[in-house]
């Protein structure tokens, strides 16, 4: 009897572990190919393949993070925009599948976007770097995605500085050619001009000296101007529109130990320079005079410059120093970029004298002969306020002298 009730107990448990209720649940599949689009510096899209789970867990948080430390959101679609994101930065992404509530998956890998750099501030900002118009560390001078750097054939003087040029255009901006001096700036542009030494310039790994960075920006279709001095850490440069004199020794090319008390104008020097009709300007950036190493069609090509199809149509401003223009191209050049701006029709001198000094002056309207004695004078020393030109130099450049006082020896 006793045998006949077990048997039967072990019936009814094999019975009972058999049921048809009894359905085995497969684990619900973490989501793959995760992507990152629209990544701009505040915010990105992540996407994900949909493997058809009722929803999602998606985590995030800094570089680094533990998961469960993060950011959580849940979404049913297969993507989610992350807001809110600090520009420059690193974020690691998670995503889980919810197939059931009790059914969810493991989170994917890690997964990492970074932000893009901030935009660049079109404002006058206490220091240098809230502009955003550099990336990193901010003496490298390494521009914003934002930014381009550009050069000058012909460059200005000041001092044997070098100088380190930036534009940087609203997004989704261009300038726009209109003939062959300046384009047409959109509202918003910003174009610095930083100033600076090289501690030795055989070797310029051996870093450099940073003065100022001097800044012009586009508002509401007028130009307003601004300087920055460079703080003696180099790590940042501060808003002040006084004069200052700063002290600077380097080794220049030829071996020799050169001493320099770099003057930084003030604004409202400044603005004599770039002045014409009381009106705020730019000075360096014509086409004409930024027309030469393929740099107008490298403009056009990175979407840059518009309306202009062929560089070959706009003129060329001799490179002073190039032999294979003649004397007077050359001497005319040099005294486009470092006297015209204030030799010219609306320029600072126009009520002063006769003397016109822009590349595209004939000479018989230019009164270069009539002035040649003149000229030479105020250029041979440095002998303030009769030196030419008045303000943003120190000493007299060799160089540039023998070349304007060639040229005037050959005007009779």
């Amino acid at each position: 009897m006793k045998s006949y009730l077990f048997a039967a107990c072990m019936l009814f448990l094999v019975m009972s572990c058999s049921s048809d209720d009894d359905v085995t649940v497969p684990q619900c599949a973490k989501p793959t190919n995760v992507s990152a689009s629209a990544v701009t510096f505040e915010s990105a899209t992540i996407s994900w393949n949909d493997n058809n789970a009722s929803s999602y867990t998606v985590e995030f948080g800094l570089s680094g993070f533990t998961i469960g430390s993060g950011t959580t959101s849940n979404t049913n679609e297969n993507s989610i925009v992350l807001s809110g994101l600090t520009a420059n930065t690193s974020y690691d992404v998670y995503i889980k599948s919810n197939c059931s509530t009790t059914n969810t998956s493991m989170y994917t890998n890690t997964f990492t976007v970074t932000t893009a750099a901030p935009l660049v501030v079109p404002q006058f900002m206490p220091n240098l770097s809230e502009l955003n118009l550099f990336t990193g560390d901010l003496e490298n001078l390494t521009p914003s995605p934002y930014a381009f750097v550009y050069d000058l054939n012909t460059p200005l003087f000041t001092d044997y500085a070098y100088k380190h040029r930036v534009i940087a255009l609203p997004p989704g901006t261009t300038m726009d050619y209109v003939d062959n001096g300046f384009p047409d700036f959109p509202d918003n542009t910003v174009i610095a001009k930083s100033f600076y030494y090289f501690n030795d310039e055989r070797n310029e790994s051996l870093g450099k000296k940073l003065i100022e960075t001097r800044i012009l920006i586009k508002v509401a279709g007028e130009w307003e101007l601004g300087n920055y001095k460079w703080n003696e850490a180099q790590t940042d440069a501060i808003l002040d529109n006084t004069t200052g004199t700063v002290p600077v020794t380097y080794i220049n090319a030829s071996g020799n130990t050169q001493n320099v008390n770099y003057v930084i104008p003030s604004a409202n020097q400044c603005f004599d320079c770039h002045n014409n009709e009381n009106i705020v300007t730019p000075i360096g950036p014509k086409l004409r005079t930024m027309n030469f190493d393929n740099q107008l069609q490298d403009f056009i090509d990175a979407g840059y410059l518009s309306n202009l199809t062929d560089p070959n149509t706009v003129t060329v401003l001799p490179n002073w120093e190039d032999d294979s223009y003649t004397l007077e191209q050359r001497a005319r050049a040099y005294f486009d970029v470092n006297c015209a701006h204030c030799h010219s029709d609306g320029g600072f001198c126009q009520f002063q004298t006769l003397l016109r000094l822009t590349y595209e002056t004939p000479f018989e309207d230019s009164y270069i002969f009539e002035s040649k004695d003149e000229i030479d004078t105020r250029m041979e020393t440095f002998n303030p306020p009769y030196t030419m030109p008045l303000i943003g130099t120190t000493m007299v450049h060799d160089e540039g002298y023998a070349l304007i006082r060639s040229y005037l020896s050959t005007l009779e």
